[in-house]
């Protein structure tokens, strides 16, 4: 299956994961499933102050990889997974396209021998 994005995109989102705070952060809300998780819960969890919290989760939000939507006075995180399977369709689609076999064999246990 074909998973169309531009590389500019693919890039921004792979840059914004490539910080460790924000790839914990990340997976932290992948983890917490549909339902999401309140910005304080995070907080909690993460052990982050409020404004690198903040600052973390604008990147993410902002590269399409984090929805936030406020119920009341309490701001939900979830990650956005269309955006996720995006990317990782995108990275994995043309898996060895240029060998001319259908799929990549290679196990890691292969590639450390």
């Amino acid at each position: 299956m074909a998973i169309s994005m531009k590389l500019e995109t693919a890039a921004s989102q792979l840059e914004a994961l490539g910080n460790a705070t924000r790839l914990e952060l990340y997976r932290t809300l992948v983890r917490a499933g549909d339902p999401g998780m309140p910005v304080g819960r995070v907080q909690e969890r993460l052990q982050l102050p409020a404004s690198t919290l903040s600052h973390h989760l604008r990147r993410l939000v902002e590269t399409g990889l984090v929805t936030q939507q406020r119920q009341g006075t309490t701001l939900i995180c979830r990650a956005n997974y269309p955006s996720m399977n995006t990317l990782i369709g995108y990275l994995s689609d043309e898996c060895c396209a240029d060998t001319g076999t259908a799929s990549c064999t290679t196990s890691p246990e292969e590639v450390a021998a």
